[in-house]
């Protein structure tokens, strides 16, 4: 009897991780061959997470070595390099609401089905794993990538926040935290075709290492409408500018603050700064954040307005993001 007709049944047995049908019906895989006592197949692993390719490896060799005249087997892994897309989300200072925002994005993008991830690029104070409900969750590794961690709201995220003490400083020159970044952003992140990164005020080595490294799409800019603030992300601007990164927009973040009591609208940090200096620089004005304590207390507590039903924040955001990606529906700012 053909040996194919007895292996190709078996390898046909194991499942496809991502469409459940079996993996040459599946078209990830081919037909195996035989020689000698020696089955050899070639398996496609586009797509699929190390402990996803890890274990499917070792399933396809227990169904092939079970075959009667098997005697060894050998499985060759290949994947079909994706075009997977970042968008670094930037400010020349601390305390504008950055992770907040991108936090918020992540999920409204993943909400509206897009495969998207976000890493904590923030290694000196990273705070993702609050905001994304993934404190003490510690991702696994898979040779010598890492696989993220899922958060609750269905974003796999990466942060030096899940690799540290709680609470330990990262006393780290330059080049080690440049390091840090390439772990994060060349993880295994799966199917993800779209990682958002939460970048550290300034731009100093991780900006740097990001630019050169790993060529961000678009980059997206948060202000508060003081001139402090829109002093220091000008700077940025400049930044992604002599790097050659798009700016997609900017965004005016603690914009208004609604008395809970009376209704009053008050501009504790400014009006429209943010919306000026972007018109100034011929930017996209993406839009406003308010200031509002319900964010605040929501996403300290883990649970980002973006995942609730109605949220009208940042789901807006999200959509402008996509038609930015999409050339075929350009963007109304």
């Amino acid at each position: 009897m053909d040996m194919t007709e007895s292996l190709s049944p078996a390898l046909d047995s194991v499942a496809d991780p991502i469409s459940g049908k079996g993996l040459i019906a599946s078209g990830r895989a081919a037909e195996p061959r035989f020689d000698n006592g020696t089955v050899s197949v070639v398996i496609d692993v586009t797509g699929l997470s190390g402990d996803a390719r890890s274990k499917l490896e070792a399933s396809v060799k227990q169904a092939l070595i079970a075959v009667p005249g098997v005697e060894t087997v050998r499985v060759a892994m290949t994947a079909e390099k994706r075009g997977r897309k970042i968008i670094a989300i930037g400010s020349g200072k601390g305390g504008v609401g950055k992770s907040t925002l991108s936090a918020n994005l992540a999920v409204a993008l993943k909400r509206m089905g897009k495969k998207v991830g976000l890493v904590d690029a923030d290694i000196y104070g990273p705070s993702q794993s609050r905001l994304l409900s993934t404190e003490g969750m510690r991702p696994t590794a898979q040779g010598q990538k890492m696989d993220p961690v899922i958060s609750p709201f269905g974003v796999p995220m990466l942060s030096m926040a899940q690799l540290v003490r709680p609470g330990q400083a990262i006393a780290w020159r330059g080049p080690m935290a440049g390091n840090a970044l390439g772990q994060l952003v060349d993880a295994e992140w799966g199917d993800v075709d779209l990682l958002l990164l939460d970048l550290p005020p300034g731009t100093g080595d991780v900006q740097l290492t990001m630019v050169q490294k790993f060529k961000p799409a678009g980059a997206i800019i948060v202000s508060t409408p003081q001139d402090l603030a829109l002093i220091d992300a000008t700077r940025a601007i400049d930044f992604f500018n002599q790097s050659q990164v798009p700016i997609i927009g900017m965004i005016e973040n603690m914009a208004g603050y609604a008395c809970p009591h009376c209704g009053e609208v008050s501009d504790p940090f400014g009006q429209g700064g943010a919306q000026a200096a972007a018109v100034s620089m011929q930017l996209p004005f993406l839009g406003r954040v308010p200031l509002d304590i319900g964010i605040r207390t929501a996403s300290d507590a883990g649970r980002p307005p973006a995942a609730e039903e109605g949220d009208t924040v940042f789901a807006p955001f999200a959509q402008k993001i996509a038609d930015w990606l999409n050339p075929a529906k350009p963007a109304s700012f």
